[in-house]
């Protein structure tokens, strides 16, 4: 199996790299300055963008000056849906008009079966999720300015873990010690809720917003009480 991809940072990863040697994948990446080179990337582009996106809700045509034609209503994580069941209900079970088969069909008929981890879970840990390597604190583990807790890590403190998470839902992270998988750790502040890491940068950044234009309004006003007045030596 062959993946190619642009140069993207999310396929120059050591994390995808680490993935396509697990399931046996070559990773080639398009050739920079080339435009012939990404005709596969593109074309799939394309299909999307035209058979797609003119579906989904907030679509804007080209020529239509920026605006939709539909209200925008979707969050983030439902484009990823919508392609991901148009991707296998749609595309892959339509006749390709080369090939004259369907993809999925024309992918099992060659008997090939790439190599596969031992369970879903497992290929969801190493398709979804972000690994880095951090210390045990007597607090717990800090990631991204949130501290995540276990009982399970009292023994632990100041050892050295890899924990992997998804970047979509931060409520919980997996730590693993020595590569062997030691428990889960929740973040008690958010627990009860779904926050990915879109989510906390946005908030993040609405908060800088606010506090700088505090800072501003604050500063404007400074600035209009030591105006010299009329009249006034």
């Amino acid at each position: 199996m062959t993946l190619y991809s642009d140069h993207g940072a999310d396929f120059t990863s050591t994390h995808i790299v680490q993935v396509c040697a697990d399931l046996r994948m070559q990773l080639i990446h398009f050739t920079p300055g080339v435009p012939r080179g990404r005709g596969k990337g593109e074309r799939s582009f394309g299909t999307v963008t035209t058979e797609l996106l003119p579906t989904l809700p907030g679509h804007i045509p080209a020529g239509n000056h920026g605006r939709p034609v539909t209200p925008p209503v979707l969050t983030l994580t439902q484009p990823d849906e919508a392609v991901g069941e148009w991707a296998v209900g749609t595309y892959l079970q339509r006749r390709h008009p080369e090939t004259q088969q369907p993809p999925a069909q024309r992918w099992t008929a060659g008997g090939w079966l790439p190599r596969m981890p031992e369970s879903l879970e497992a290929l969801s840990l190493l398709l979804l999720t972000v690994r880095t390597p951090r210390k045990v604190q007597r607090d717990g583990i800090h990631l991204h300015g949130l501290r995540y807790f276990a009982t399970t890590l009292a023994p632990y403190i100041g050892e050295a873990v890899t924990i992997r998470y998804y970047s979509r839902d931060l409520a919980e992270i997996r730590v693993y010690h020595r590569d062997t998988f030691l428990c889960r750790a929740v973040a008690p502040d958010i627990a009860a809720a779904t926050i990915s890491m879109q989510d906390l940068q946005t908030a993040r950044n609405e908060r800088r917003r606010e506090l700088r234009a505090h800072l501003t309004a604050r500063r404007s006003l400074a600035e209009l009480l030591n105006e010299p007045r009329p009249g006034n030596p």
